[in-house]
Parts: C-alpha cells; sequence; structure tokens
C-alpha cells in the first residue's frame, strides 16, 4: 500500500479565485496563468476546471501550450516567453497560440515566413529581463508594416518589477513608459496587469489581465498571506504521522542535532521530506497542523521525513494525517518561514506525491 503522502487540490477554490481576479480587473478581461505545470497544481485538471471561466490561457512555453491542447481545449493561449525556434512558430498558427515577441531574431523568424499567427509584442517597461524597448518599437511597427498591413498584431505586454511592494514608485512608472511608448497605436490591445496589480486600487488594467499566483491562493503581495487578500487555499499538502515517542530532556533529534528538547517532548515523525519538495529551509518553528491543531517543525528537514512536535496536539497517533500547508497552515507562513515564496512552494512539489482533486 502507497504511502498517502497527496497534494489535495480544491478545484471550486481555484474557480472562485479566477472570479475574485476577475471581480479585481474592472474592464479587463482575464487571462488565466496556469504556466510551471499549473503552479504545481497540474496543468490539466487546472485549465479543465477554469474552461467556463477563462477565454485565454497564458502559459511560458510551447510544450505548456501544447499540454492544454491535449485536454481537448480549444480556447487561445498567450505564450509568455515567445517561441525557441523559427519552427515554432508555424505550429503556434496551426494550434491558436499566441506567442510574445520580445526579440529581433524572434522578428526575423517571423518575417521569413507566410504562414503566421497572431501574436503580442513584449515593451520593456523598465524591468530588463525581455522586450523592445521603448526606442525600438516604432522600427518594430515599421518591420510589421511591411510584412503585411493586416500583420496579425493583438496588442503589447510588459511585466512590472515591483508590484508586490505597494509602496514602491516603480509600477506608476513602468505603467506610464508602457502608455507613452504605445500611444501611437490606439487600435490595439494592452496587457500589464500580474497578480499583484490586482490588488493596486488606481492601477490601470487595460485591456487584459493576468493573473497567476493569486488563482492558487498565494498572496502576491509583500506583507500579506493569500488569506488576508480574499483568497482561498486550493492547494492542502498532507502526509501521514508515521511514528510518535518522547524526546527526554537534553536529547536531540534529526541531522546535526540542530534542535534539543529542553523538556520532556512527544514527538512525531511525517513522511515528507525534500525528496517531496517540502523546503529543506523550513526548520524548527515553522507551522504545521494536525486535527485541526496548530503544530510546529522540530529540527531540520530530511529527504523522506520530518519531525513534528505534538505537544499542542495530545491526541494525536500514527496514521494521522498533518497538514504542511492548506487550509489551517496557509502556504505563504511557510514560505516567510523557509526565505521564499509561495510560489517556488507549490512550484516544487515533486512527481513524487499524487495530486488529488476534488
Amino acid at each position: 500500500m502507497p504511502r498517502s503522502t497527496v497534494a489535495r487540490i480544491d478545484l471550486e477554490a481555484l474557480r472562485r479565485n479566477f472570479q475574485t481576479a476577475r471581480s479585481r480587473a474592472g474592464g479587463a478581461q482575464v487571462m488565466a496563468v496556469v504556466k510551471a505545470d499549473g503552479y504545481g497544481h497540474g496543468i490539466g485538471p487546472v485549465a479543465l476546471a477554469l474552461d467556463s471561466l477563462a477565454p485565454k490561457y497564458a502559459v511560458a512555453c510551447l510544450e505548456e501550450a501544447r499540454a492544454i491542447r491535449e485536454t481537448g481545449l480549444v480556447q487561445p493561449v498567450v505564450l509568455l516567453q515567445g517561441v525557441h525556434a523559427e519552427a515554432d512558430i508555424e505550429e503556434c498558427a496551426q494550434q491558436g497560440f499566441e506567442p510574445v515577441f520580445h526579440s529581433f531574431q524572434q522578428l526575423a523568424w517571423l518575417e521569413r515566413l507566410e504562414a503566421r499567427p497572431v501574436f503580442w509584442l513584449k515593451v520593456n517597461s523598465g524591468m530588463n529581463r525581455l522586450g523592445f524597448h521603448p526606442d525600438e518599437l516604432a522600427g518594430v511597427m515599421s518591420r510589421l508594416q511591411a510584412i503585411s498591413a493586416d500583420q496579425g498584431l493583438l496588442g503589447f505586454v510588459t511585466h512590472f518589477a515591483c508590484a508586490d511592494d505597494p509602496e514602491s514608485a516603480m509600477t506608476a512608472h513602468q505603467t506610464s513608459v508602457f502608455e507613452q511608448a504605445t500611444a501611437a497605436f490606439p487600435g490595439l490591445m494592452k496587457s500589464v496587469a500580474n497578480s499583484a496589480a490586482h490588488f493596486h486600487p488606481e492601477q490601470p488594467m487595460f485591456d487584459w489581465s493576468r493573473p497567476g499566483i493569486m488563482l492558487y491562493g498565494g498572496s502576491p503581495m509583500v506583507g500579506k498571506t493569500g488569506r488576508e487578500l480574499g483568497l482561498e487555499p486550493v492547494m492542502s499538502l498532507e502526509a501521514p504521522l508515521i511514528s510518535t515517542r518522547v524526546v527526554p530532556a537534553g536529547e536531540s533529534v534529526g541531522y546535526g542535532a540542530s534542535w534539543v528538547a529542553d523538556c520532556d517532548t512527544r514527538m512525531g515523525m511525517v513522511a515528507i521530506g525534500y525528496g517531496d519538495g517540502y523546503p529543506r529551509h523550513a526548520g524548527t518553528n515553522t507551522p504545521a497542523a494536525i486535527n485541526g491543531q496548530r503544530i510546529r517543525l522540530i529540527g531540520r528537514v530530511s529527504m523522506d521525513m520530518l519531525a513534528v512536535d505534538l505537544t499542542n496536539a495530545p491526541d494525536a497517533k500514527e496514521g494521522d494525517n498533518v497538514e504542511l500547508w492548506g487550509r489551517t497552515v496557509g502556504v505563504d507562513e511557510v514560505a516567510a518561514c523557509a526565505g521564499t515564496i509561495s510560489y517556488e512552494l507549490m512550484t516544487g512539489i515533486t512527481g513524487r506525491v499524487p495530486r488529488q482533486y476534488r
């Protein structure tokens, strides 16, 4: 019999989070960002669950777009990283994928082809990862006009660097740069809003917003949890308690003997570790829960196991499920203890952990 370590995925919570994004998007339409295997939740089930709600999906790469088509879904799929080879452009045209072109190499590929998809252009408004500089945009548009008067361009996208910090002035600056860069092309659509932008009351949302982490219940904002933002957890990561014992005062648990009991302490071992994607850096005092009672980790996380202090759950017994994150313990709390963000935790759950959907 396999161990009962599992990631339970609440698809109704996913749908409600999408509706929250839609309510915060103003007049903009909402494309569901399902890259990185649906942020670790399973791209196929996630996309299918949003079928009746999402008019468009967004992914990072062609492989993820193909995975959506394999489910039978026919909505347009935006490739946020564009394409990585000339031949990929023809597949986009055939499959209804909308690549985001961000480089002159991609533009040259497009110029050589007759079968062209509809596409977007990325504007570098200040994040300086990908995209055409505003000063380059007029030249790019001239090249596209030379291809065809109806060149297939849908519009422009950009990406915010500091939208997670409401105190930062950079989001407003990037918005201004983007507006000025695209002002000469009023008939084309615009998309700027990541999850965090949905929580900026004065942020223009333009034509399409692109919520990602908020769909899955994680917080996109510094200093706020998903629950505080009105989002519901979609993933509940659970694993069984496989052993209990009393650790006498003065004795330690686990590698490095990093935790030493200051009094006789009932502890338990849980069948999950960094081999399953649980963060190794989540050490002593990271919260977990059992039977609705909050408990804490003690000592180092091992590859296949971790230890918990059962003082606050005296009735816990072998076989009970421990919630590593979910409805009692927020994934943002665990991420803070591990010195990371919820994005990394959810996308990091390995294939050894089965997903169960409801």
